[in-house]
């Protein structure tokens, strides 16, 4: 099975960060775009190289998932460590195991603590808790790649208490741009539904005062998913499983071919299969299918169990990211949900870094009252955050800009290059959080840079990163910015090395001032 070049290269910096010393290291792809294909490829590198391979999870249909797909693309057998199955005297290289097996004090006690050289977690958001440590603590030599969906900030910040490195990141945007998974629109719907009473545990909403809270509403959203969703394929997340039979009948009585599971459905797989053949229109859940379950036709979702937790709400809309024939997008529905004390998870979510142009584009997606595509929405609050914060830190640059120095502040440089992720970045690992090394400041000083305003050394690392691209690229260095926004022309971080070049030349054989016919104000480096 060939890899798609994305997979190659996570593939590849996996490998990068093991050799390189580093043991834990994490690999974050979309939902979607085939997490269980790269490790089942890593799982075969690693038998080649002579290791013993645990792939770790939390619920046996992930395990099952992982078997097969390894079984499938590099024609490698397995052992199961879970329930009554041991893998103990197989002569498998690859053993898939169960967490809630794998942490029994009788269980681990018979594995030697070297008995696995590679330790591969599937939504490895999970392994912080205590039952994942246990197990990963007792085989404490093993290289160690946790592969999850697009966690949030929190959750880096969690995984990076634990993981030494991200080895790789597909994002969401970059997925749907080449082709590899399916574009979203978002519509907020016009019903406001009151949260003002929903307490939170455990860092997110209280299913059952969701559910309290959800009940009044459940009718009106019925109607408005008469107008949406007759011809969609339409999954429905809800808070509790008493909620989501309550819905399923709503909308069997609003005309839809409604049916619904939870963990107790005898005849789960039957209606999931019969869901996939078309028999039904809508499938509505109680969050059990956030996870290990792929159907790729579904073209609409619908979220009716708000979530402060970017990862698990990435994990609800994925289910419907899939390419499918016939399907030109997926419809995300979301609400006008009123609260006043908590930030929850909308649209913007799934692909806003920033925090500042996650707010503006839900206000734009809320203003729109049609389906709105994400990227397109994303692009133009992104240019109004730009445009607000040029206005507010215009009098800031001037100062700058007044001031005879010849490195360019990093401010200056992120609105220049209009570099989004480094404004809102956040450092996640133990390394970043750190202050910037000497290397780090005499080599941005070398580039141009005032490192004095960098506070960490992930800032430092990205920014440095950044100018290594740009070169490549063959963009304009931070000292060609300096000296021409210095003079009045705008976003040179734009523009290419040689058309900064040849400007400079020409201001400068007219003894440094600008030529004549040129409005710096207007003037554009393309």
């Amino acid at each position: 099975m060939e890899l798609r070049p994305y997979q190659q290269e996570a593939r590849e910096a996996i490998f990068e960060q093991w050799d390189g010393g580093v043991l834990k290291t994490l690999l974050v792809l979309p939902t979607g775009c085939g997490k269980t294909i790269v490790f089942a490829k890593v799982t075969e590198d690693c038998v080649r190289r002579g290791d013993r391979v645990l792939i770790l999870a939390h619920r046996g249909e992930l395990l099952e998932q992982a078997a097969d797909k390894i079984r499938q693309s590099t024609g490698l057998g397995c052992a199961v460590e879970k329930a009554e199955e041991t893998c103990m005297g197989s002569w498998f290289r690859v053993v898939v195991g169960s967490v809630q097996t794998m942490m029994r004090e009788k269980r681990l006690g018979q594995f030697p603590e070297d008995y696995f050289q590679t330790i591969i977690i599937d939504e490895a958001h999970h392994c912080i808790s205590d039952s994942y440590q246990k197990v990963l603590n007792h085989f404490s030599s093993a290289k160690i790649l946790g592969v999850t969906a697009t966690p949030d900030r929190g959750d880096m910040r969690n995984l990076g208490s634990y993981f030494e490195s991200l080895s790789y990141e597909y994002t969401l945007p970059k997925a749907i741009k080449e082709g590899y998974l399916s574009p979203i629109k978002a519509l907020t719907i016009p019903l406001k539904i009151d949260m003002t009473g929903v307490g939170v545990q455990a860092g997110d909403f209280k299913a059952s005062d969701i559910s309290t809270a959800l009940d009044p509403y459940l009718q009106g959203i019925a109607q408005e998913m008469e107008k949406y969703c007759k011809d969609k394929k339409t999954v429905v997340f809800l808070p509790l499983v008493k909620t989501s039979q309550k819905f399923r009948d709503l909308l069997n009585a609003h005309g839809f071919r409604a049916a619904e599971v939870n963990g107790d459905s005898q005849d789960r797989s039957e209606v999931l299969e019969a869901f996939d053949r078309g028999e039904y229109n809508v499938l509505c859940n109680s969050m059990l299918l956030t996870e290990g379950w792929d159907c790729p036709s579904v073209d609409c979702v619908v979220v009716l169990r708000p979530t402060k937790v970017r990862s698990l709400y990435c994990q609800m809309v994925g289910r419907g990211t899939r390419l499918s024939p016939g399907k030109d997008h997926l419809l995300l529905l979301d609400f006008l949900w009123h609260t006043e004390r908590h930030e929850l998870c909308h649209p913007a979510s799934l692909i806003c870094q920033d925090e500042e142009v996650a707010k503006k584009m839900t206000e734009h997606i809320e203003q729109a009252g049609c389906p709105v595509d994400i990227e397109e929405a994303e692009k133009t609050a992104a240019e109004d955050v730009v445009a607000q914060r040029e206005e507010a830190l215009a009098k800031q640059l001037e100062e700058m800009k007044r001031r005879k120095k010849k490195l360019v502040d990093p401010l200056q440089f992120e609105m220049s290059i209009q570099a989004e992720d480094l404004s809102g970045y956040v450092p996640a690992f133990g390394w970043e959080m750190g202050p910037p090394s000497e290397k780090q400041k005499a080599t941005l000083e070398k580039l141009g840079i005032l490192p004095d305003q960098i506070e960490n050394a992930g800032k430092a690392a990205k920014i440095l990163d950044r100018l290594d691209k740009r070169k490549e690229e063959g963009l304009t260095t931070p000292k060609q910015i300096r000296f021409l926004e210095g003079r009045g022309f705008q976003h040179v971080g734009t523009w290419q090395f040689e058309t900064a070049r040849k400007l400079i030349d020409r201001i400068a054989a007219n003894g440094w001032r600008i030529p004549q016919g040129i409005n710096p104000q207007e003037y554009k480096g393309a």
